[in-house]
This record gives structure tokens, C-alpha cells and sequence, in this order.
């Protein structure tokens, strides 16, 4: 009878230990799911940017993700042809909830999904490495970018050619404005008043025609001279809150305005 006492207790102690397991189990709350792009964003918008390019300036990329998980996207090669490529479609998210595909597109379409910003992958949907990693990133325009964006405000100059720019004693800050009724531009320079045309055209790109001066005399007029230069070279713009940027093609911005709240 003894030789039965031990298995039977072995066997009545592993049913308690599965017991108390089923119970734990059971009493355990599922882990929650941790939020990720696709629920803690604000994704919905247009992400705009200059993606690096093998046989031209660079691409001046729109993409606009809408929350019906739809999304259009218009890409111009700078220095290579003024005509515009557009695509458009539905686009999913994967699993993780932090990268998106675009159904049908025959460009890479894959993009990480970030904070105010979508960065493209590469066509095997892993992120983009070298020195040219961080031209891959396509920035959120607040309200899209629309002429209301851009016009009826004036800017003031904070960096020019990558080195900031501070008040030089002068009557007024260096600024510029547009105005959308004739498509004109004016502001001022440091020492001279300027004004002339500017041109607005699909895919966030610029054109600035027709800049001229008053003449006055002044010391220095090398800094003015050099924002005249980018009003001849700038190609396209981008808007990220309450900051202007002009630049040309994929280089870093030529000039930095921030907005003057009245």
C-alpha cells in the first residue's frame, strides 16, 4: 500500500501547482497595447521635402496622407524637368503600427512614420544609411501649404547661408512678405527696400523675378547682396510652424525666416 502513498501525493501536488496556475492565469489582466504611430499621432497632413535623386538636383516631394488611409503624392526632378509625376491611392500600416505602404506605387512606398515627419525606406522597407540618411525625411506643413500660409505675413531673417543672423542696430528687422493679389513680394534688406514678383507652382517650388532696390549707401552691403543671390537661385520653400525656409533643391535651407507675430 506504501508503494501507492508516493506517486498519489507527487500526483495530488502537481494538480494544486496547475490549479494555482489556471487561477493566477486567470486572475492576470491582459497587457495593454502600447500606443505607436498609427494611434498616438497626428498623422493626417502633407509632408513635404527634397529626396536625394541619382541624375538630377534632387525631388521635391509632396505627400499628403489623408485618415481615410488614402494618400496622393506629387514628385518634380529639379534640374531635370519642370514636368510633375503624381500618384495616389490607399496605403496600409504594418503590424507595429509605424510604417505605412502605399498600394500601387511604383516609387519606393515605404515610409517610417514619426513625430511630424514620414521618412522614406528603401524598397526592402529598411531605413536609408550614409551620409545622405537624413535628406529622407519629408517634414508635416501645418495647414498644408496654401498661399493663406505663406502670404499676408511678415518673416524676418534668422539665418542666411547657415550662419544666424542678428539685428544690426538698423530701423527695422530684415523681413520679407508676400502678397497674393498681384503676386508680389517686398521687404527689406538691412539697408535698401526691395521688391519684385514671386511665383508659386505645384510641389512646393518658388520662382522669384523681377527683385529690385532703392540705392541707398551703406557701410556693409554684403549680407544684402547675399539675400538678392537667393532670391535668384531659390527653387523651392517649406513651412514648419512659425518658421520659413527657402532652399535650392536638396541642400540645406539658403535662408531661414521666422514669422512676426503682430
Amino acid at each position: 500500500m506504501k508503494k501507492y502513498l508516493l506517486p498519489l501525493a507527487i500526483f495530488a501536488a502537481a494538480m494544486m501547482f496547475q490549479s494555482c496556475k489556471t487561477n493566477n492565469k486567470a486572475q492576470t489582466p491582459p497587457l495593454p497595447v502600447g500606443d505607436n504611430s498609427a494611434t498616438s499621432l497626428d498623422w493626417p497632413g502633407t509632408y513635404i521635402g527634397t529626396l536625394p535623386c541619382a541624375d538630377c538636383e534632387g525631388i521635391l516631394t509632396t505627400l499628403k496622407l489623408n485618415a481615410d488611409l488614402t494618400y496622393e503624392r506629387s514628385s518634380s526632378y529639379s534640374g531635370k524637368t519642370t514636368e510633375t509625376f503624381t500618384d495616389k491611392g490607399k496605403f496600409q500600416w504594418n503590424d507595429l503600427g509605424n510604417i505605412i505602404t502605399l498600394n500601387n506605387a511604383d516609387q519606393p512606398s515605404k515610409f517610417l512614420v514619426g513625430e511630424n515627419r514620414v521618412i522614406q525606406l528603401d524598397m526592402q522597407g529598411q531605413p536609408v544609411t550614409g551620409v545622405l540618411a537624413d535628406h529622407y525625411v519629408l517634414e508635416k506643413q501645418v495647414s498644408g501649404l496654401t498661399d493663406a500660409v505663406l502670404t499676408g505675413k511678415r518673416w524676418k531673417l534668422i539665418e542666411i547661408n547657415g550662419a544666424p543672423v542678428k539685428d544690426a542696430g538698423q530701423e527695422e528687422p530684415i523681413f520679407i512678405e508676400f502678397h497674393k493679389e498681384e503676386n508680389k513680394v517686398n521687404g527689406f534688406a538691412g539697408c535698401n527696400h526691395y521688391f519684385g514678383n514671386y511665383e508659386l507652382k505645384e510641389g512646393n517650388r518658388i520662382t522669384f523675378s523681377k527683385i529690385a532696390s532703392t540705392m541707398m549707401a551703406c557701410p556693409d552691403l554684403d549680407r544684402e547682396q547675399e539675400l538678392f543671390k537667393i532670391f535668384e537661385t531659390a527653387d523651392n520653400y517649406t513651412i514648419y510652424g512659425n518658421e520659413l525656409n527657402l532652399n535650392k533643391a536638396r541642400m540645406a535651407p539658403l535662408a531661414k525666416f521666422t514669422l512676426i507675430v503682430e
